[in-house]
């Protein structure tokens, strides 16, 4: 394969004038191709294929396409897209529930893909081919919200692999996944699904009603209409076994919380020293850290223990909150797509289509962790000494106070509501005129995110009074009063608002060229103009700073940014000979502020015989830095537990005393400049017998000017270069670190993707077939600055994520007569577990460990009792598999990663499908 030269076109007007040089190349080639074959008396229909604006009769093409139908996301018995992506090998660390269980954070409710685990954000999610809008809250990942996906109309999916797209848009480096739904429908359809887990909580419910009528072809319309209803349960830690089977507790102590009931004690340094002169000790025992709790080794357990080597250390309790939070979220959510078609005539159409979606997720996490004041004579154990000596007061804020570290729980546990909403409006024509295949739509999109604290947020300031005066009591059952207290400043507010629109207005027209060797050669020429508004507004009580749990960020405000997007773009396909073809295009995208860059792509598909393709392909691609990346307000924050080398050196490495949660301020950057790409792949496609086919592709990705931030652990480990971003008080400790956002380094990945399908074969027993999707990464690795070494996350937990070398899902079929059965797996090769996490206490470092490989296998039959009924039931992880243990430190779950794992465990699910015309 010939190498692609690189375009140099400075501005829009170059790129429309190549758009129609085109044009003029195809009207040069109409004059001298000989006069076009006669045409077939029963012509075969084309259809577009994702990856190509230039309709064709349905072939492999040079560019690698996944397919998912309707049967197998029936087959496997998921119901929403983002289930559905977790089947997909290439989607790597995609946002998902799981992962997004926290008690506060960035763009909780969100579900994204993550193609070839380059980024939420490098990934172009399209329904129907054309964009939605992207989930409205800020953050680090900008992307579609899966959840806005109508699962239910879902017809199948198409999964561009190849990256880059010049005809969708250059922003998709990791590659486009196209959720295509009906296009027209009659009668009505009925469909109910219910699922429950072996263990109890998660179970899922949901129905869906498509109704349709009119006839195209006899009636000159259709209208059709198809609605999905959702509920999944919750499921708390105590309804697993697995998570006492991980042995959190034993394993990562120093990973749980100092905050319990009774409440820990955290003492200044003069107030511990003065009480180990005055001979105070804890049943029996003299004190020797600062943190201490009055009810040890008790702690009123199961879920606050006595843990020497926890959080809490020797003197004090360790709340276990993997004890008492949710492992997945309850949700509940509706989609209404609705689709009208006009035949204006047999060649052209006019269409609507109205998608709707509302999904509300409720996070429930441990009770409330507050951080008290009380003066010491409250406290029976310390009122006979004298803490307001002078000795024992040197270190205080207020003499004689106490600093408490405990866990409300007569607030009860903290609960919200995310809400995300969108609404999307197309009105489009398309059809043929003059020999030209056409399709022009107007596209109004919206996503609406709510996030609402409803219960066990409190007014911090009425919190720190009751405390303080004794209303609410840290170390037992508070008094009437004080629990009626409670109830009186419980927050219900609605604290963050983000909506984000986005209005376009798209075109596309293709038209064959003329005969070549190998068939009629085609030309499309498309283009879109593009409008995105963000706007986030929080609450004037988070503002206020006033909830306890969920603090103002400082420097936090309102914002409201805008900007437009315009492309245009080109497309030759150029069948060489019936063995020979080229798909060349070009694109050029222009962003407001950013600037813009063109991006060629070339792809070649060999055919030396009917059971034989060989493919390949080139282009470059670029990525503008979101709304988010450009004028996000400051976030501030803190990091894992990390090292300080400076303050290291001069304890003798002591992490117990050098270690700590720093201050983190995180900055955007209205500088960045776009991330440039470039990828390739190499491929072919066999079909050794009539039953088979195997396809085999390479692909690799390099992108530069990355959009990133320095990972905290990174600038702690390399000061001599990084120093600068750490900001340090006049006596050399860390007072903050800065993340700011640059273009920085570059990421490199490339891999092998491998489908086998093997289709129909008839025997005595019946029909039978398989399937199978993998991928196996070759490389993975990002490097942080320019000059520095490249730092590999292949199989191995990198800061947030591992790649794992190798992901399949694999598929066996049977069917015979009105039977039919499937059992798929999907598995995930093991990694090299992050091993950082630091115990502050006594500054060890966790045991290192290796995630062990994740392997789900799924068992379904269906039965087609007549022509209109058919049932399905089945069992989801059959063999009852537990997420591997893993001592990642990233995400609030501990003690396994959450990202790529299910804790629901076994699960039966029935559906019955009922449908007449």
């Amino acid at each position: 394969m010939g190498a692609t030269r690189k375009l140099q076109v400075s501005n829009m007007a170059l790129a429309i004038k190549l758009a129609l040089g085109v044009g003029a190349v195809a009207g040069l080639m109409q004059q001298v191709q000989a006069q076009e074959a006669a045409v077939s008396a029963v012509p075969v229909p084309k259809v577009e294929i994702t990856g190509s604006a230039i309709r064709r009769i349905e072939s492999e093409t040079a560019l690698p396409v996944q397919v998912i139908t309707r049967e197998e996301i029936d087959k496997a018995g998921v119901t929403t897209a983002s289930e559905l992506m977790a089947r997909v090998s290439a989607n790597v660390g995609g946002l998902t529930d799981g992962a997004s269980i926290n008690v506060g954070g960035d763009q909780r409710g969100f579900n994204s893909a993550n193609l070839r685990g380059i980024g939420t954000s490098s990934t172009l999610v399209l329904l129907n081919g054309r964009r939605m809008a992207n989930f409205a809250s800020p953050g680090d990942d900008t992307g579609v919200d899966l959840n806005n996906i109508p699962a239910a109309a879902i017809q199948r999916v198409e999964v561009l692999l190849d990256g880059a797209s010049a005809l969708y848009g250059t922003d998709a480096i990791g590659g486009v996944i196209n959720f295509i739904t009906r296009k027209d429908f009659q009668g009505l359809e009925l469909n109910a699904y219910g699922s429950k887990t072996q263990e109890g909580g998660a179970g899922k419910r949901t129905a869906s009603l498509s109704a349709g009528t009119g006839d195209l072809g006899r009636d000159g319309y259709n209208v059709f209409a198809v609605v999905d209803v959702q509920r999944t349960g919750a499921l708390n830690t105590s309804q697993r076994k697995f998570i006492d089977d991980l042995k959190i507790a034993e394993r990562l102590p120093h990973l749980l919380s100092g905050y319990t009931s009774p409440a820990n004690i955290r003492l200044t340094g003069a107030q511990r020293d003065y009480l180990q002169e005055q001979g105070f000790t804890i049943n029996g025992k003299p004190i020797t850290n600062r943190t201490i709790n009055l009810s040890q080794p008790n702690c009123a357990p199961p879920a606050n223990l006595y843990l020497p080597n926890g959080t809490g250390g020797v003197d004090a309790c360790t709340y276990n909150y993997m004890g008492d939070t949710e492992l997945y979220p309850k949700s509940d959510k509706v989609n209404l797509l609705s689709r009208g078609v006009l035949q204006i005539n047999p060649d052209n159409q006019l269409f609507a289509e109205v998608a709707l979606s509302r999904s509300k997720t409720y996070y429930v996490g441990s009770s409330a962790r507050v951080t008290g004041v009380v003066n010491y004579k409250r406290i029976p154990a310390l009122a006979k000494y004298d803490l307001e000596s002078e000795a024992a007061s040197a270190d205080d804020d207020v003499v004689g106070d106490v600093t408490l570290r405990m866990r409300l729980n007569e607030a009860g546990r903290r609960t919200s509501e995310l809400t995300s909403e969108s609404q999307r409006i197309v009105l489009g024509l398309t059809g043929s005129a003059g020999g030209w295949d056409y399709d022009v739509g107007l596209n109004h999109s919206v996503n609406t995110i709510k996030d609402k604290d409803t219960h066990g947020y409190v007014l911090y300031d009425k919190l720190m009074e009751g405390i303080y005066n004794g209303l609410i009591n840290p170390f037992g059952p508070s008094s009437a009063a004080g629990v009626a207290l409670l109830d009186s400043i419980q927050v219900n507010d609605d604290v963050r608002h983000a909506r984000g629109v986005m209005d376009s207005i798209d075109f596309k027209v293709s038209h064959t060229l003329g005969a070549m060797g190998g068939g009629d050669a085609a030309m499309a020429i498309g283009g879109e103009v593009r409008h995105e508004r963000t706007d986030f507004t929080p609450s004037a009580l988070l503002m206020s700073d006033n909830i306890n749990n969920d603090f103002a960020p400082e420097g936090g405000r309102a914002t409201s940014d805008k900007r437009s997007v315009q492309a245009v773009y080109g497309e030759l396909l150029l069948p060489f000979t019936k063995q020979l073809q080229a798909q060349v295009s070009a694109r050029y995208d222009h962003y407001q502020v950013v600037g813009g860059a063109a991006s060629p792509k070339v792809g070649l598909s060999y055919t030396p015989s009917k059971t034989m393709l060989f493919r390949a392909s080139a282009g470059r691609g670029f990525r503008a830095p979101s709304m988010s990346d450009l004028y996000r307000p400051t976030v501030f924050s803190s990091t894992a537990t990390l090292p300080d080398p400076v303050y290291c050196a001069t304890v003798d490495n002591n992490f117990a005393d050098c270690a700590d949660n720093w201050d983190t301020r995180r900055y955007s950057n209205d500088k960045l400049k776009p991330e440039r790409s470039r990828q390739y792949s190499l491929g072919m496609v066999l079909e050794p017998v009539k039953n088979a086919s195997l396809s085999l592709d390479y692909w690799n990705i390099k992108r530069t000017d990355l959009i990133s931030e320095l990972g905290d652990d990174v600038i702690l480990g390399n000061l001599a270069k990084y120093g600068d971003l750490v900001h340090r008080d006049e006596d050399g400790l860390i007072n903050y670190i800065e993340l700011r956002k640059e273009n920085r380094g570059a990421q490199i990945a490339s891999g092998l993707d491998l489908t086998i399908d093997y289709r129909g074969v008839q025997t005595a027993l019946g029909r039978f077939g398989g399937h199978l999707s993998g991928t196996y990464v070759l490389n993975s690795k990002i490097q942080n600055s320019v000059g520095d070494v490249y730092l590999s996350n292949l199989g191995r937990f990198v800061t947030d994520s591992v790649v794992q070398r190798w992901r399949h899902t694999i598929t066996f079929d049977w069917d015979k007569g009105p039977f039919s059965a499937s059992l798929s797996n999907t598995y995930s090769s093991g990694y090299e577990d992050q091993n950082t996490a630091i115990n502050i206490d006594d500054g060890s470092v966790v045991a290192k460990n290796r995630v062990k490989a994740y392997s789900l296998w799924d068992l379904s039959g269906a039965w087609q009792v007549n022509k209109a009924l058919k049932l399905r039931a089945g069992v989801q992880n059959l063999l009852d598999t537990a997420p591997p243990y893993s001592n990642q430190a990233f995400y609030f779950i501990s003690g396994y990663d959450p990202t790529y794992t299910d804790p629901r465990g076994r699960r039966i699910f029935a559906t019955a499908n009922y449908a007449f015309k």
